[in-house]
């Protein structure tokens, strides 16, 4: 297992297609739910203990070297809005082109072609650090922390934030976070045996609806 791999697929920079998407948080501020880096603390805690949760187990799954078709029917299960699987499997898509340039594999090609409009993101996330060498515990702590980061990123633009205070949120929530992973970790290995039904399927209706009307404005600065 390579640090230096798991520094490269969590950097942001990471050519992933993460930085258009705000993870809720724009129609959380159009509706006044975050108005400030308590708000934003808030918002980013429950995303993470409902979505993140899911997503990190997810990725944890396809880590351990579950069939990805299975996951990503579970995801699709998991995921109500139409609108956040569209964006979901853009963002899988995405992601895909960017792991096949890094870390090409036969696994990665052969989901790629399974899915030319994209797998979930979680999905193909586990698959990527799988290829990188890395393992479930990676790739959930690569999930979890994008389903806080992204919200916190988005709101430092939409709300001129101040990014300290913003960052500052994201190191509060590090204990919970790793909280969530042994809980992702768990269940995942848990899948292998039992299959998708043991992963956590922990929901978020605030973010499915915001997810709607967001999808319909005709103006917006992220895509999700």
């Amino acid at each position: 297992m390579s640090r230096a791999a798991l520094l490269v697929l969590a950097d942001g920079r990471f050519p992933a297609g993460g930085h258009a998407h705000s993870g809720g948080a724009e129609a959380a501020v159009r509706a006044e739910r975050i108005t400030s880096a308590a708000d934003l603390a808030d918002f980013c805690r429950g995303r993470l203990q409902t979505t993140g949760l899911v997503a990190a187990a997810l990725a944890a799954a396809a880590a351990l070297g579950h069939d990805p078709a299975e996951l990503d029917a579970a995801a699709d299960a998991r995921t109500p809005s139409p609108a956040l699987r569209v964006a979901a499997r853009k963002l899988g898509r995405q992601l895909m082109r960017a792991a096949r340039a890094t870390w090409p594999t036969a696994e990665l090609d052969t989901v790629a072609r399974a899915f030319p409009k994209g797998a979930h993101q979680p999905v193909v996330l586990g698959l990527t650090a799988r290829a990188a060498g890395l393992g479930p515990e990676d790739a959930a702590h690569c999930a979890a922390y994008e389903s806080v980061s992204g919200p916190a990123t988005a709101t430092v633009r939409l709300l001129g934030l101040d990014p300290f205070d913003a960052t500052g949120v994201l190191a509060r929530l590090a204990p919970e976070l790793d909280g969530v992973v042994e809980r992702a970790v768990s269940a995942a290995r848990l899948a292998v045996v039992d299959g998708v039904d043991a992963l956590p399927a922990a929901s978020a209706p605030l973010l499915e609806i915001g997810a709607e009307a967001h999808a319909a404005w005709p103006v917006r600065l992220f895509a999700s």
